[in-house]
């Protein structure tokens, strides 16, 4: 049996390797799980495999048929609250966004994203097991 990671698993959907690389380097080295793909097809083939994902990082303009949008919709829909980072060097209409998602333009710094993970895992943490308290009280 494999160990579980301490921070949780991320997919890193990236078709330039070396950018690809130094994320699952930066975040391998931060307690996470990662699981890659270079291309859409191989990340909702990784979706299918029917393991616990708990962020989706994709780059938007990716080889193949499929974009990151494709990806991150299918994601979505099969676990409608993970949280999506996506990234592109290129001038995108975000409009295919997905709800509460982050965006990086690259360049980026590999511990950029390696610090979002960490945020938007804190935040979905939070929700779960603790209600903020109502101001004023």
């Amino acid at each position: 049996m494999r160990a579980r990671s301490r921070s949780g698993v991320v997919v890193v959907v990236e078709d330039e390797w070396l950018v690809r690389d130094d994320i699952v380097h930066e975040l391998k080295a931060g307690g996470w799980e990662v699981l890659e793909a270079s291309t859409a097809e191989g990340a909702i083939g990784l979706l299918h495999e029917n393991r616990r994902i708990d962020i989706l990082v994709t780059d938007i303009q990716l080889a193949g048929y499929l974009s990151g949008w494709d990806v991150a919709e299918a994601f979505r829909a099969a676990q409608p609250k993970m949280p999506v980072i996506y990234a592109s060097g290129n001038t995108v209409d975000q409009s295919r966004a997905v709800i509460d998602s982050l965006f990086f333009r690259k360049p980026y710094r590999a511990a950029e994203i390696l610090n979002a993970c960490r945020r938007l895992a804190g935040e979905t943490q939070d929700k779960k097991e603790k209600p903020r308290p109502k101001p004023g009280r």
